[in-house]
């Protein structure tokens, strides 16, 4: 007993002295797997989910949103208050807060992003549906904005815009030219962007000196990969620490595997199916190379109406999704929209070929009616599997697809241009619904240029319009909610696009590197792609939510007190041993 008691002494004397001194460990990195190529780190462009989500990550918004619960929290400005007459928003930005190169934020940072966006129409390109509405914006001195808006506007709490520092963006000619790649990009947010290397990976430093206070890592590097399977792989072998949006039979894979914790949570995103409805710029010029017939709302109807949402939901998704229908996931309860009675469709194609020969479509001699081209993304399970389905069930009705799988720059390339028939697409749901709401409005097409707007299915409708306008001015919530029901409504019966599934996020991370993420909201909420940057801000090493909460030593920097607590828990340990073994030691 006696020997083993020395031993166990002097190693406790060796860990104390042989403690390497701080300068030589190396920074913490939480590795993030990307799979998603980034179409701008120019804020004023980003439209992609991987481009955004690392911009919430550089630039704060004028207010945020909670992690706990994702209510209305202090963003750039901690206070606010509009004129009686909901016209004049007054915004408060404390002094305090610094850009990464140590300028102090000020009011006039925010009325130059928001002026720039009124002035440039390019600006105007990724979030210009939030500025719309704005009759002027100015900074009467550093600590306040006001902002004018030509009719009251509910969503002046939830302009999601990244706002940028004049000092920097002032000196930029072209906007559409910027590529924001100036190393280290200057930032309000927890995180500086340091490296890109288009295609290989995105690193960014903890800002030290954010207002919130520093992440508790030192570096976020972003790590391209050519599909999921290769992400999930790396995931299980420790080379990297998080990765979202996996495939139900990835996510199962995971299931018990040492070291790796999962998160299912309800998703803000949707999985949607374009039907090119006759693409048209602002100005009513015809764009892309949609299939004419797709212009018959009876035709649309009928390749709704041939398509088993819930079969796509078992089959594909395995069930780790809802059923799609309106524009608003579940997960944002009040909004959400469910078809009823007369106005939903059932899964029926021997109705859908019916409707398509009532319409004018009959089979030919082969059986089929008209050619349709899909395209989908190339390394995305979802595409590649639903696409086979789609198949199938567009057989069924006489209309053969053509099926090409590409990258995300030319799925981009061709939804944006309108050249195709059908296309899969997405997009993840803000808190409040107005932008995933501006995505359909006419003014969001491009003009005949090809520039501005940000159309998601090029639709442009009277009714829809007049009714995003009715929901924009409502302030009384229970009619808002009703208006913004309508809305979907009306996007489900002219059938733009289809909204197959609400995908439940699918997330894995080793929790031996990080012990602790900050889910949006607290209760089954996303790690990434939030509506913030909590989860990545949040993000907890191991070593050192261990060192606080005393469950074992890392780093081996004991001190001379640490010593003596650890020989005396060994003395104890012993004693105990010794009692419960009877005389057998």
């Amino acid at each position: 007993m006696r020997v083993k008691l020395c031993a166990l002494l002097a190693i406790a004397t060796t860990v104390g002295l042989s403690a390497p001194p701080a300068s030589a460990q190396q920074p913490v990195v939480l590795k993030v797997a990307i799979v998603q190529q980034i179409d701008s780190m120019n804020p004023f462009l980003a439209v992609f989910q991987s481009s955004t989500e690392i911009g919430r990550l550089m630039y704060d918004y004028l207010t945020a949103y909670a992690a706990a619960d994702q209510s209305v929290t202090e963003g750039l400005a901690n206070r606010w208050e509009p004129s009686p007459d909901r016209l004049t928003w007054t915004f408060t930005v404390p002094e305090g807060k610094k850009w990464s190169d140590g300028v102090p934020i000020t009011a006039r940072d925010v009325a130059f992003t928001y002026n720039l966006m009124l002035t440039d129409e390019v600006a105007r390109t990724a979030n210009g549906s939030f500025v719309t509405n704005f009759a002027q914006v100015s900074a009467p001195d550093d600590r306040t904005v006001v902002i004018r808006t030509t009719t009251p506007q509910v969503t002046m709490l939830a302009l999601d815009v990244p706002i940028v520092p004049e000092h920097v963006w002032s000196k930029v000619g072209s906007i559409k030219d910027f590529a924001n790649d100036r190393m280290p990009v200057v930032g309000s947010g927890p995180f500086v962007l340091s490296e890109h290397v288009p295609g290989q990976f995105i690193k960014l430093k903890a800002n030290r000196t954010y207002w919130r206070g520093a992440p508790k890592y030192d570096e976020l590097h972003f790590v391209y990969f050519q599909n999921s399977d290769a992400a999930v792989q790396a995931l299980g072998k420790g080379e990297i620490d998080l990765v979202n949006r996996m495939a139900p039979a990835q996510f199962d894979s995971l299931a018990g595997k040492a070291g790796v914790t999962r998160n299912k949570a309800m998703g803000r995103r949707f999985t949607e199916l374009l039907i090119n409805p006759g693409a048209q710029s602002r100005t009513g010029e015809p764009i892309g190379d949609g299939s004419p017939v797709l212009r018959d709302v009876r035709v649309r109807r009928a390749i709704a109406q041939a398509i088993d949402l819930d079969a796509l939901v078992a089959r594909v998704n395995l069930g780790y999704a809802e059923k799609g229908a309106g524009l608003v996931p579940p997960v944002f309860g009040k909004y959400h929209w469910k078809p009823s009675g007369a106005e939903a469709r059932t899964f029926d194609p021997v109705a859908a070929g019916a409707a398509l020969d009532a319409a004018g479509y009959p089979r030919k001699a082969d059986g089929t009616r008209f050619p349709l081209r899909l395209i989908g993304r190339a390394g995305r399970a979802y595409d590649e599997q639903a696409s086979e389905y789609l198949k199938r069930s567009m057989s069924d009705i006489g209309v053969p697809l053509d099926v090409r799988l590409v990258s995300d720059n030319q799925l981009n390339e061709s939804t944006t241009v309108a050249t195709y028939d059908l296309a899969f697409s997405g997009w993840s749901t803000n808190i409040d619904p107005d932008f995933v709401l501006s995505l359909h409005t006419c003014a969001q097409r491009p003009g005949a240029d090809g520039k501005g707007g940000t159309t998601d299915t090029y639709f442009c409708d009277e009714t829809y319009d007049r009714l995003y306008a009715q929901q924009l001015s409502e302030f009384d919530e229970d009619r808002r909610v009703e208006i913004v029901k309508q809305m979907q409504a009306r996007f489900y019966d002219q059938v733009p696009a289809v909204v197959l599934a609400y995908e439940n996020a699918l997330e894995g991370y080793r929790s031996d590197h990080f012990a602790r993420f900050t889910t949006q909201p607290a209760q089954g909420g996303v790690i990434m792609a939030q509506n913030g940057m909590w989860g990545y801000y949040g993000a907890e090493p191991a070593q050192r939510a261990a060192q606080a909460g005393g469950t074992g030593w890392t780093g081996f920097a004991l001190g001379g007190a640490a010593v003596a607590t650890l020989v005396l828990a060994f003395v104890v340990l012993a004693r105990r041993r010794a009692a419960t073994a009877g005389e057998r030691e």
